[in-house]
């Protein structure tokens, strides 16, 4: 099979395509035919070097796929060959075929093409583990979405808006404001001329954001407190700014705020397992309704690997991009 391999730490030009031995599936594993894979930032860090694939993962990236189940490993109860699916993965989503947990198993949701199901698998399972399972997110409630336009927060607005929250984003340009709004956002902030923390405040009276769900980490950390409402919640997913925070303790403990920060790779699969199960009974019918949906930005093929992680690194996207092999 081919696999996009990375020939050594650096940027986009490292990406290779090179040919390698077809996986076998272990136990309570299937081998899935892969019909795209999603990119994802983490994806930029490890060809950087910065991430490296778990143990047993394969040194290529790739953290979600979709595609046709075409073997079983020994202990496979409910998967069959033939099975279209799209899968969570610890790496290794980036080649014509894909070892995946038969835990780690979503059904093609009804009405979703086989491609764009790939875009699903890490944005659904990040933002309903953590502004749901953990934030507990509930109607009536406003969240915060720090970068509304990518492939989390189109995500995190959908997901939100179907369980009835009011939903304020930040992104850089109306273009993707305009996107956020479209999907049912309406506190809209460009981060380049605005100050989220009053904007927001002002919409909702000056209660604030119940839940913030934060990927640019850093220098966020104190305007995510100031804009939190009484006993609000702030999840971090991320450090793209790549500095570290300072906290105000007393201003989270006048706020009776509290602060998760988590990544969903390195966890361990009996806790992807119940993600992926909670998904599956809460989220995926809201797929199948339509009222959530993978917005997929461009689609590349495997010898263009390189021009996918450019555009992830240029951040002119709105939604997901997709290398289609």
């Amino acid at each position: 099979m081919r696999a996009i391999t990375i020939s050594a730490p650096g940027g986009p030009e490292v990406l290779r395509a090179a040919e390698s031995a077809d996986p076998v599936p272990g136990r309570a594993e299937v081998l899935i035919s892969v019909a795209a894979a999603g990119v994802n930032r983490a994806d930029l860090h490890q060809r950087e070097g910065n991430y490296p694939a778990p143990e047993g993962s394969p040194d290529w990236p790739g953290l979600e796929i979709s595609g046709t189940v075409v073997a079983l490993g020994t202990g496979v109860v409910g998967a069959q060959i033939g099975d279209q699916v799209c899968a969570l993965l610890s790496g290794g989503g980036y080649a014509d075929l894909a070892v995946a947990p038969e835990a780690l198993l979503l059904p093609l949701p009804v009405g979703v093409g086989l491609i764009e199901a790939a875009a699903l698998p890490e944005a659904i399972c990040t933002v309903w583990s953590t502004i749901f399972m953990n934030a507990d997110l509930r109607s009536g409630e406003t969240l915060l979405v720090h970068g509304g336009s990518g492939g989390i927060g189109t995500m995190a607005i959908q997901l939100a808006r179907a369980i009835g929250c009011r939903v304020a984003v930040t992104a850089g340009s109306d273009e993707k404001l305009d996107a956020c709004r479209a999907l049912g956002a309406d506190i809209l902030v460009n981060y380049r001329d605005q100050d989220f923390v009053q904007e927001v405040l002002d919409a909702t009276d000056g209660r604030g954001a119940d839940v913030v769900l934060d990927a640019i980490g850093g220098g966020y950390l104190d305007r995510n407190i100031r804009v939190l409402a009484p006993h609000g919640r702030i999840e971090l997913i991320g450090n793209q700014s790549g500095k570290p925070g300072e906290l105000s303790v007393g201003r989270l403990m006048a706020k009776w705020g509290s602060i998760h920060a988590s990544t969903l790779r390195a966890r361990a699969l009996a806790e992807k397992a119940q993600i992926v199960a909670s998904v599956l009974s809460n989220a995926w019918p809201l797929v199948a309704s339509r009222q959530v949906k993978p917005i997929v930005d461009r689609r590349f093929s495997f010898e263009n690997a390189r021009l996918a992680h450019e555009a992830m690194e240029a951040g002119d996207r709105i939604g997901k991009l997709l290398l289609v092999p």
